[in-house]
């Protein structure tokens, strides 16, 4: 590699504009040219050293992207002077290199920028002005379903199934690909957009030619899905966002973060024999959790590191939202070079190596970075786990999770083991899932796995008739290298067929359990669980019926397969009786290291990668099959019950209002008190609809029948029904109706209990603003927009809870939502406010950062309860959002005026 000067830089290291940073380099025989890092710190390599590495991407990302509009020369000097703490953290425009979708938040986003498309229109304008100015690229996962499993033909029936309850989604998708330049979609049937990101999509660095010249620079991300940072496993910085800001980010815009605190993690040791990555993080889960590393970056380093694959580490990096963390990095080094080698990227990884060297990427364990603070973590101290019953951060040590269970009640009435519900009682497994990129990703779970089945099925175990078995690879690659090894036919003979190339069980697609075994749930009440290789467990997201969902490693989800039940020991107790009599344990299926580590050298082959991935973008006959019209707009179809044009943009002006949502909030009710850890899913949920709830009863009045009912995530495209399923979890726990439980609240002031949707009708009918109170970790979860959007349907103008999760907080500043936090210590029950009170929120005029506001909260005996609240604005581009009604009005009024 040889490295060259286009200047020696200012000899006062001023960063000004009229410094010349750029240097080369070669690599493969080809020059390219780079913002230097080092330049920027007038060649002091103790100034760069002492920077974490992910704040160097965000170094790099102002340099080249300094304008003095944007980007100005204080932005570029506060990231290269980056302090540990701050006070009050100066906010920076992010400049992301592309935008990764899946379909439950992509089709949304499109239906947005097709809405926008026609309001420019209506205006008088071009609509082709509304394009994605970066790449964006949408690959197809969520939307398939189990109705199928545990045969070889559950693949061919559930594709089939997807196509016709999506065909209409997947025709908008089309639509786009051909109308939209910088928009590239992969089919369904393909795999998880993480791992295909991980496997193919992620570039690591960027070469692009500008003004006759090849610039390098690294590649980044912003994802509609919150589990995009597992692209942090290869120095990939990029994080999940909301979809309002994604789009923002498309058409042009910064994405405006403040400036991060880092906590570095130094890993020492490494794991112990049978103990996986999958356990590794639910280990860093927990801590992390623990030590409130919300909103911050989170940054891997240590000699520990070095034990770690990319696989490995593309697990952890997985579960950074379930920590909390807006990412969580490991830099690049000679592990990350390796894994592009794999994977057929020989070129990246010339060109990677050759960049990160130059500029100060890769990794050095010598040098002497500053964190907000250090964390240690020995990798020798994880142990063999699991997580739940309802939440990721609650690891449970595989020895203690019968302690989890209630009490199993004995199954009567069940002499054939073959029978309807046989068998079942609390703590009893009816789920059992391979799944999700978290896992799937990896080969050496995998292959473990598959050693466990094919032990277990030489020694004749069977898993019980009552659990429904599915194994969805999140890409095609998984397979190839599995039939190689031979694994295939063992899964299989467990019932674990491949059954989707999709997210499935982790995003609550799991399909219907047989219907003997439902009515035996609901009739006898009872607890049952599901085991899956997913990132999540929350309340009604897996299964409405499970009510214990535990997160494991696929080798322990095929253990917990095999002993159908939880209130188990396996480090102790048998989990079957073989076919010769004998007890069978654990420790007798559990496969050795060195055989995985054989398995995966010999059959995980670069040519599976190269094949599978030079034909991702052509699609299955069913894709190839689906008709879509040309066209600048899209033509809406009136009667779709699947995509309909959104009304954000009806009677749309070109200027901000002067007052409206920026004036104080006056004679507003209480629409829900909640408690701590509201998810989004618990907000708007993304599984099955409900016969009865109002989006089912929406559904079925205009003809379609319950079984095409699909799911919310995949009518994300029709905002009735997402309204009407805005907090419908069945789960969901409003203080206003305790104890029980699901998608109502109390209207007022008539006192009559109405579903959540039908309060927020007759309010609206009334003119009268809502307010949602909450506790701590409001809006955890997914990334979904539809949490914001509903609530903005709903005429909520605000938020007031403990503390707010980021990406949903974000979300409700892009929907105009105000996200309000209590004083340190308050919250409403503290303050006496059980749902019955008229609200006014007050000082909203001259609105800036972190504002504080007050609340009087009017009793109906008189009384008046005032209390204070900040505004979680928390940049003057939130307070500019904010202003506009939103990002979306905002961009678009910028679009009008340039283009008109």
């Amino acid at each position: 590699m040889n490295v060259s000067s286009g200047s020696n830089g200012s000899k006062d290291g001023s960063h000004g504009s009229h410094v010349n940073h750029v240097r080369r380099f070669v690599a493969g025989g080809e020059t390219y040219a780079y913002h230097s890092l080092l330049s920027l710190v007038n060649g002091d390599r103790a100034k760069l050293a002492r920077l974490p590495y992910s704040i160097r991407v965000l170094a790099e990302n102002l340099l080249r992207k300094r304008d003095g509009t944007f980007v100005t020369d204080s932005d570029v000097d506060t990231v290269a002077h980056w302090r540990p703490r701050y006070d009050v953290p100066p906010e920076l425009p992010f400049h992301p290199a592309r935008v990764l979708m899946q379909d439950f938040t992509g089709v949304p986003a499109v239906v947005d920028l097709a809405a926008m498309r026609d309001a420019v229109r209506e205006l008088g304008g071009d609509p082709s002005a509304v394009n994605p100015r970066v790449p964006v690229e949408l690959v197809a996962d969520h939307s398939v379903q189990l109705d199928y499993s545990g045969t070889k033909e559950s693949l061919g029936g559930n594709v089939a199934k997807e196509y016709e309850r999506n065909g209409e989604r997947y025709s908008l998708l089309k639509w786009a690909q051909k109308s939209f330049s910088n928009f590239r979609v992969v089919p369904p049937n393909s795999g998880i957009c993480h791992q295909v990101n991980l496997e193919y999509l992620g570039r690591v660095t960027v070469a692009e030619t500008a003004n006759g010249e090849t610039f390098a620079y690294p590649d980044t991300v912003v994802g509609l899905d919150s589990h995009t940072p597992m692209i942090n496993a290869v120095g990939v910085l990029g994080w999940g966002v909301g979809g309002i800001e994604a789009e923002a980010v498309m058409l042009g815009q910064p994405y405006y973060l403040s400036v991060p605190e880092v906590v570095g993690v130094r890993l020492t040791g490494r794991l112990s024999g049978g103990v996986t990555a999958t356990d590794l993080v639910l280990a860093l889960t927990e801590l992390l959790r623990k030590r409130k590393v919300v909103e911050k970056f989170v940054e891997y380093f240590g000699p520990g590191m070095k034990t770690l694959s990319v696989p490995d580490r593309a697990t952890v990096s997985n579960m950074t939202p379930e920590y909390g963390a807006t990412v969580g990095f490991f830099p690049i080094d000679g592990i990350t070079i390796d894994y592009l080698r794999l994977t057929g990227r020989a070129e990246a990884a010339e060109l990677t190596e050759a960049y990160a060297r130059a500029n100060g990427f890769f990794f050095d364990e010598s040098e002497r970075r500053e964190y907000t603070e250090v964390i240690d973590f020995d990798l020798g101290s994880v142990e063999r786990s699991l997580a739940g019953p309802k939440r990721p951060q609650d690891r449970v040590p595989l020895s203690s999770l019968r302690g989890t269970v209630p009490e199993a009640r004995v199954a009567s009435g069940t002499e054939d083991a073959r029978g309807a519900g046989a068998g079942l009682v609390n703590g009893s497994v009816v789920i059992a899932a391979i799944t999700s990129c978290t896992n799937t990703s990896n080969p050496g779970v995998l292959i473990g796995a598959g050693l466990m089945a094919r032990e277990a099925a030489k020694r004749g175990l069977a898993v019980p008739d009552y659990v429904k078995t599915s194994f969805a690879p999140g890409s095609r690659v998984v397979t190839r290298y599995l039939e190689k090894c031979g694994l295939l036919p063992a899964f299989e003979a467990l019932g674990f067929h491949v059954a989707a190339y999709g997210c499935t069980t982790c995003i609550g697609n799991s399909g219907p359990l047989r219907a003997d075994i439902e009515r035996e749930i609901k009739e006898r009440d009872l607890n049952v669980a599901a085991v899956l290789s997913g990132n999540r467990n929350f309340e009604a997201r897996v299964h409405q019926l499970t009510r214990l969902n535990y997160l494991a490693s696929p080798p322990l989800v095929v253990a917990f397969a095999l002993a159908g039940r939880v209130d188990i020991d396996l480090s102790t107790e048998p989990l079957g009786t073989g076919s010769d009599g004998a007890e069978v344990y654990l420790k007798d299926l559990w496969p050795d290291e060195r055989e995985i580590a054989s398995l995966a050298e010999g059959c995980v082959a670069t040519e599976f990668f190269t094949d599978e991935y030079a034909r991702i973008f052509e699609g299955d006959s069913y894709w190839k099959a689906l008709e879509t019209a040309d066209g600048a707009t899209y033509d809406w179809d009136g009667s779709s019950t699947y995509v309909k044009k959104p009304p954000y943009f009806e009677n749309f002006s070109p200027t901000p209002p002067d007052s409206g949502d920026t004036g104080d909030i006056e004679g507003a009710r209480i629409f829900l008190v909640l408690g701590d850890s509201v998810t989004t899913d618990h907000i708007s949920p993304a599984g099955a609809i409900e016969r009865e709830y109002p989006a089912g009863r929406y559904l079925a009045s205009l003809g379609v029948s319950e079984a095409d009912f699909n799911s919310y995530g995949s009518r994300r495209g029709n905002h009735e029904v997402m309204a009407r399923g805005t907090f419908g979890n069945i789960r969901m726990r409003n203080r206003m109706i305790a104890p029980a439980e699901g998608a109502f609240t109390v209207k007022h002031p008539e006192g009559v209990t109405l579903y959540n949707y039908e309060a927020a009708a007759r309010y609206a009918s009334e003119g009268v603003p809502l307010v949602v109170l909450a506790g701590k970790e409001y809006g955890s979860g997914s990334s979904r927009d539809w949490a914001a959007k509903g609530t903005r349907l709903f005429n909520i103008r605000a938020v007031i809870a403990e503390s707010f999760e980021r990406i949903h907080r974000n979300n409700l500043v892009g929907m105009g939502v105000l996200p309000l936090v209590f004083a340190e210590g308050e919250n409403a029950g503290t303050l006496g406010l059980d749902g019955s009170e008229t609200l006014s929120i007050l000082g909203l005029s001259g609105m800036r950062p972190r504002k504080k506001l007050e609340v009087r909260a009017a009793k109906a005996d008189g009384r008046t309860v005032r209390f204070a609240v900040t505004a979680r604005l928390d940049t003057e581009v939130d307070v500019l959002y904010y202003a506009h009604g939103g990002i979306l009005p905002y961009v678009l009024r910028r679009i009008l005026a340039s283009d008109l």
